[in-house]
């Protein structure tokens, strides 16, 4: 396969932007002809069209989005090289993009994100929080280099990713110390009918909601909440019980005034560091994983 020809994206990149040949012909100086027979080279390399025909208009379609995306890192890039070179920059960064999901605990997403900085103090970490479907749509087209979850790639998934685990680690159950001393007799029997707060969208929800009625338990279910750190205030507050990775329990009863009800291994949460199927991969996704598993050995360690 032939190798591929940077102006041949530059004039791909003109013509999605402009949305003809013609406009983009007029802009780079060059016959509509050459440009055609251009674009015409770039999709038999590619072995895809680009464009669908609108009227007098060429709008990309799926494949011509993924292409425009990589053309617009590697026209990044080259400018960053240009830069640096030019300028003989000595604090040139290079950049790390990942997705955390929203349901993930901040103290844990932070405590495995600042290691980035001992592998390199001129890195560029970027993070985004979203949902989980709209963090794989960004990992598809190239914009993350990585995507942190509570959940693994589901099976059949068209998205060429790998499912790394980091780690698991049971739940544990806390309330407001006046609510608690009452529960952590015969627990976890003891929180049928009680107030109860959960993560909605988190695998945590699932688990949780499955492990009470497989033993028959059926707490109030008075909140749905998006964060996870708003079921702790409204724990605190002695609103009802809410859970949490037993990993970051210690960081829990330290920051708020809640005590442990009890824990359990049965059901457990686990964590993913989710990469795109590259030949050649951020180095930054292996040392996450391998800071990750620090983790898990040393749980007691996770603070602000």
């Amino acid at each position: 396969m032939a190798k591929l020809n940077y102006h041949h994206l530059q004039y791909f990149h003109a013509i999605a932007t402009h949305g003809s040949i013609a406009q983009a012909s007029k802009v780079l100086h060059i016959t509509p002809q050459t440009l055609s027979a251009q674009l015409n080279l770039l999709e038999e390399q590619l072995g895809y069209s680009l464009f669908v025909r609108k009227g007098k208009r060429l709008v990309l379609n799926d494949m011509g989005h993924i292409t425009l995306s990589y053309a617009q890192e590697i026209f990044s890039l080259g400018d960053e090289l240009i830069h640096s070179l030019k300028n003989h920059s000595t604090d040139f960064s290079f950049r790390f993009s990942i997705g955390v999901t929203d349901v993930i605990a901040k103290v844990f997403s932070f405590n495995l994100l600042k290691t980035i900085y001992t592998m390199d103090d001129s890195i560029k970490l970027v993070c985004k929080e979203t949902s989980l479907d709209v963090l794989f749509g960004e990992l598809a087209v190239n914009k993350l280099d990585a995507v942190l979850s509570d959940t693994s790639l589901p099976t059949g998934s068209p998205l060429k990713a790998y499912s790394h685990l980091v780690g698991k680690c049971g739940i544990t159950f806390f309330a407001h110390k006046d609510l608690a001393k009452s529960l952590t007799v015969n627990f976890p029997y003891s929180l049928d009918g009680k107030p109860f707060f959960t993560v909605k969208g988190s695998n945590q929800h699932l688990s949780v909601i499955s492990w009470f009625n497989e033993l028959n338990i059926s707490p109030k279910i008075i909140g749905e909440l998006d964060d996870s750190m708003l079921t702790m205030y409204f724990g605190e507050s002695g609103y009802g019980v809410f859970c949490a990775p037993t990993i970051i329990e210690n960081y829990v009863t330290e920051q708020f005034d809640v005590e442990i009800i009890g824990k359990t291994t049965e059901i457990s949460e686990h964590y993913y560091l989710i990469s795109p199927e590259r030949k050649v991969k951020h180095p930054a996704v292996q040392h996450l994983l391998t800071e990750g598993k620090k983790l898990f050995n040393r749980p007691n360690s996770l603070k602000i």
